[in-house]
């Protein structure tokens, strides 16, 4: 299936949306901050995952399995059992069996640790000491053997050929200590088709960046940062553009530079798919990427025929209920039945992913009576996963026509990073301040386009303009350095947070 991946710079976010069929699918976010606003990690930006820390054990909890690791964020990341099970030295324990906490780390101790996960509400990132370098082609494995590939890679000849050629050059490789110390690889989707010698290019840039990553190990002190991922454009190239991918569109000429630079370096064959995108109209408007993403915040989501779906997540899971409101198929109630499930799918499929939901999953759906419709059911469910990035595991219908599945969680949801609970509404929750003001930011550049070299004025609630003036006037000055117009802010006592409005002045 091809695909497009859209990616819109704005002075205070990157956003990325993953298009199939006309349909974004996947959105992904990452907010910039002030230099003064940087964590103690010493680099600006949202997202933690994928960067390695040389980190020190605060706590050890034996009851929990886990352990605190300050790694220099506003709050220690936790490293459980599991993640940790590399740095035990106990022997002889059973593959599925969780040695002791107290046996892998020690209060004090510096360890390297990675991030699996993004802080998420009151928790601190989840860590993992299995540290790995993602690479193009290849993902680094240090200090471990062998070589494994994805799941997403199913042809067997074409395993065997990768599984053969990785295993040649890791032996050629650890002969020669090109790593540095014993290593593996993970073949990773995008390797489909490649050579020999892209393959052995990849591995040699990703030895050279572990090397990098021991040498800052060496002088650094704990707590720190001794790796950064890329940044998000090329994070998304290397991660999210494959040979499906028939175009990626930058709304940003500094970013499509860098975005080309990276291109050249990693993967020359996708430089004239990339393309620099200036109109008419905004990126995101090409496939209404907006509007689905409002559509996303809400419960209710409406089906083709005239049922829905209502999507509610708790602490502890996410409920889906299936309603056929007012279809009725004239052949009688299990086709009804029958055909809103199967249009449910397809809009389930479609929301957890846009959404970024994960953990436990329960769907509700209309009961029905014969197994080839269940079947039917769960078949378009798992085909409808199959392109899913994120792993998930679907089990059979119960008796009460409930389906459960888990959908491993990598970030926070949609609804966590726009949103906000609303104490003092009859909504459950309301856009956060950042999430308005960079609406307003945009709306601002847009304005300015059409009207470049006028004075701007931009109307907002008081506590949005508070928020950028006072708490983030960087994003403005990044914001001046983009257009070619003055910015009069206006704060509005009666206006609601959401309320925004931008207009040149007469």
């Amino acid at each position: 299936m091809s695909e497009e991946v859209l990616i819109n710079v704005g002075p205070g976010e990157t956003r990325v949306a993953v298009v199939e069929r006309g349909r974004p699918v996947e959105f992904f976010l990452e907010r910039t901050m002030a230099d003064a606003l940087k964590d103690r990690t010493g680099r600006a930006g949202h997202s933690v995952i994928g960067n390695i820390f040389l980190g020190r054990v605060q706590r050890v909890l034996p009851g929990m399995q886990a352990a605190f690791v300050e790694i220099g964020l506003e709050r220690a990341g936790f490293l459980g059992a599991r993640e940790a099970r590399c740095l035990c030295e106990l022997t002889g324990l059973d593959e599925g069996t969780l040695p002791p906490i107290s046996a892998c780390v020690t209060e004090g101790q510096e360890i390297l640790v990675q991030a699996v996960k993004d802080p998420i509400s009151e928790k601190g990132a989840r860590l993992s000491a299995n540290v790995t370098l993602p690479g193009r082609l290849l993902v680094l494995v240090p200090n471990q053997s062998g070589v494994a590939l994805s799941r997403r890679i199913e042809d067997e000849p074409e395993r065997e050929r990768l599984t053969a050629l990785v295993e040649e050059m890791v032996e050629r490789f650890n002969a020669c200590g090109v790593t540095g110390e014993p290593a593996g690889f993970i073949v990773r989707t995008a390797a489909i088709g490649a050579t020999a010698e892209e393959i052995a290019a990849d591995a040699r840039q990703l030895a050279e960046e572990w090397r990098q990553v021991r040498d800052r190990q060496k002088r650094s002190s704990p707590p720190s940062v001794v790796f950064h991922d890329l940044d998000p454009v090329a994070k998304t190239l290397r991660d999210c553009v494959n040979a499906d991918t028939e175009r990626v569109l930058i709304d940003d000429a500094e970013a499509f530079a860098e975005a080309k630079h990276y291109c050249k370096r990693a993967m020359p064959e996708m430089l004239d798919r990339v393309q620099l995108f200036n109109g008419p109209g905004a990126l995101f408007a090409l496939y209404d990427v907006d509007g689905q993403i409002e559509t996303a915040l809400e419960p209710r989501v409406e089906l083709p025929s005239g049922g829905w779906i209502t999507i509610e997540t708790t602490e502890a899971l996410t409920a889906i209920d299936v309603n056929s409101g007012r279809y009725t198929a004239a052949t009688g109630l299990e086709e009804t039945s029958a055909r809103i499930n199967l249009e449910a799918v397809e809009e389930i499929v479609h929301q957890l992913r846009l959404r970024g939901t994960g953990g436990i999953v329960v769907i509700d759906f209309i009961h029905l009576n014969e197994p080839g419709n269940i079947e039917k059911v769960i078949d378009a469910l798992e085909t409808g996963f199959a392109r899913d990035r994120v792993p998930t595991q679907i089990s059979a219908m119960s008796e009460f026509g409930l389906v459960e599945m888990t959908r491993k969680r990598v970030r926070e949801p949609l609804d966590k990073l726009l949103t906000e609970p609303a104490y003092a509404n009859c909504r459950p929750r309301r856009k956060t301040c950042a999430t308005v003001a960079n609406d307003l930011l945009r709306r601002i550049q847009r304005e300015a386009a059409g009207a470049p070299g006028r004075t701007l004025v931009a109307h907002a609630s008081t506590e949005v303009v508070d928020w950028l003036e006072r708490g983030n006037p960087y994003l403005l000055e990044r914001l001046s350095l983009k257009i070619a117009a003055a910015v009069s802010l206006v704060p509005e006592p009666d206006y609601s947070r959401e309320k925004i409005d931008v207009g040149v002045l007469q």
